[in-house]
């Protein structure tokens, strides 16, 4: 994926959202975002969160309004500054909107791309040349248009109805990995504590976080990163019998939105990260509670009412945490939600989990080589958690942590050394990292000896207890090569070293 599109699908829900309220093209916007803030790695974006050079006016800076100073056309010019990106957004649609000079581009389609290409040059928008033709190249390289499609195809482009719908937290094609549920757990700062998870924890990569429902207020945004929960938003939303549902958005890298904003399903409220003071890694964390008409709260488990949004929107995916579905029981009125489709063990789990969307690999099956690294992974990771006498439920917890994690602990099946790990990282072959009495050693395993490993675990004649054996002797096999190997390459850098010293 190119960096033009990354930024476009990091910030389309801001773009198409404010298409919705100015009806300025989502594909404009999103097209002078990458130009203007080199995809949002200029200094004006990391630092002020100002995607579209907008300089501080009088106005602006007399208002309260933060700036940066920058050279552009002549040194130390004032640049405003922005809380979050969406806040830049915001104030691009309404500098466009409240400015005469582009007031014939809002004669045009919501959809018309080239036509507001060509108004915004016209009316001066940049200083240098081509600005269109920069605009409508970028739009049309990266298919942004698409966006415009489906503001104008849902019926949120300005002035339209607004159909009522709904929509799961973040995007996803099958399934949210939920790496903690609602309830009791171990508290992940302090490991010998119990603790109330009052929430979900939903598997996120730097992504768009969505609001669930239509008519939505922002009642709550927290910028404070040094928080508990770090920087959040919540959303409230009202129900025919006076109640209402608040759901909120923890640890986020940025928010998009303000408080008292309305929020339509599917629109984007901010960046997932790793804010906040109690989060171990990257994560959503999303809460719900509801508040009943005489004013008294409840905690609620995220899973009963995200299987509400996915009745109520006809939405397929399901919410897995360790090969279970949460939303199950709530859709079978409360009995245990049973083991999804054939994940019925830890090795077919760590399989679907490889070749989802949270494994960062992309294990898909297609490359040969890669085929044979999945089963080899998964097959190695199913005898090392077995050997450990784990019961089924803390095998497929296990399975998880070495599929996220990529990395599996072989230790009990080469005892003779101190610590062995095989990792994948990225698509490149596993690579086995070992330590023992004489040093550490890694080594990428070849072809060959993936081919070895496989065929031991394959072999369905012989016991898991055999397999081990074998598992381990072959893994002893590779690093006593390994140690040869560097010992001769050593020998050699020392014997080239003396070479070096006799001749002088």
């Amino acid at each position: 994926m190119s960096k033009n599109q990354e930024y476009a699908e990091r910030y389309a829900g801001f773009a198409m959202e404010q298409m919705h309220k100015y009806g300025i093209p989502a594909s404009v916007t999103l097209a002078q975002g990458i130009l203007e803030s080199s995809n949002g790695q200029s200094q004006l974006a990391m630092k002020e969160n100002n995607h579209f050079g907008i300089k501080a006016t009088v106005a602006w800076i007399e208002g309260g309004g933060r700036y940066g100073l920058y050279t552009d056309d002549k040194p130390d010019e004032k640049f405003c500054s922005y809380a979050s990106a969406g806040d830049s957004y915001e104030h691009h649609s309404r500098f466009l909107k409240e400015n005469k000079r582009y007031a014939d581009c809002f004669k045009l389609a919501a959809d018309d791309y080239k036509g507001w290409a060509q108004g915004l040059e016209r009316a001066g928008y940049a200083t240098g040349g081509n600005y269109a033709a920069n605009l409508q190249r970028i739009i049309e390289a990266n298919g942004l248009d698409r966006y415009d499609r489906m503001v104008m195809e849902t019926g949120l482009a300005q002035g339209e109805a607004v159909t009522a719908h709904y929509s799961f937290p973040v995007k996803r094609n099958e399934f949210l990995l939920v790496t903690s549920p609602f309830g009791m757990r171990g508290d992940p700062i302090n490991p010998d504590k119990q603790q109330i998870h009052k929430g979900i924890d939903i598997q996120t990569n730097r992504e768009a976080v969505l609001a669930t429902e239509d008519k939505g207020k922002v009642v709550a945004v927290n910028l404070n990163a040094n928080t508990p929960g770090g920087r959040s938003v919540t959303v409230e939303y009202e129900r025919a019998d006076n109640s209402k549902v608040q759901v909120s958005y923890h640890h986020l890298e940025a928010v998009g939105v303000k408080t008292g904003d309305t929020v339509n399903a599917g629109l984007q409220l901010g960046v997932s990260g790793n804010t906040g003071t109690r989060t171990t890694g990257e994560h959503l964390h999303l809460e719900v509670k509801k508040i009943h008409a005489d004013g008294t709260l409840r905690e609620v488990n995220p899973a009963a009412y995200l299987a509400e949004i996915a009745q109520k929107g006809n939405i397929g995916l399901q919410l897995l945490s360790d090969g279970k579905d949460l939303l199950a029981k709530f859709r079978t009125q409360g009995n245990e939600a049973p083991a999804i489709g054939p994940a019925t063990s830890p090795e077919d789990w760590m399989k679907k989990l490889l070749s989802s969307e949270d494994s960062g690999i992309q294990l898909n099956g297609n490359d040969p080589i890669m085929e044979l690294v999945m089963g080899m992974f998964t097959s190695l990771m199913s005898l090392a958690v077995q050997i450990d006498g784990k019961e089924q439920e803390q095998q497929m917890a296990a399975a998880t942590q070495a599929a996220l994690e990529k990395r599996i602990d072989l230790s009990p099946l080469a005892p003779s050394l101190e610590s062995c790990e095989l990792v994948i990282q990225g698509s490149a072959r596993p690579m086995l990292h070992a330590k023992d009495g004489t040093g550490s050693y890694s080594h990428e395993l070849t072809a060959t000896e993936m081919n070895r490993l496989s065929l031991i675990l394959n072999d369905t004649a012989m016991p898991d207890e055999g397999k081990r054996q074998r598992i381990g002797t072959a893994v002893n096999h590779i690093l006593v090569a390994e140690r040869a190997t560097k010992s001769y390459e050593q020998g050699m850098e020392q014997r080239g070293q003396s070479d070096s010293l006799q001749i002088r």
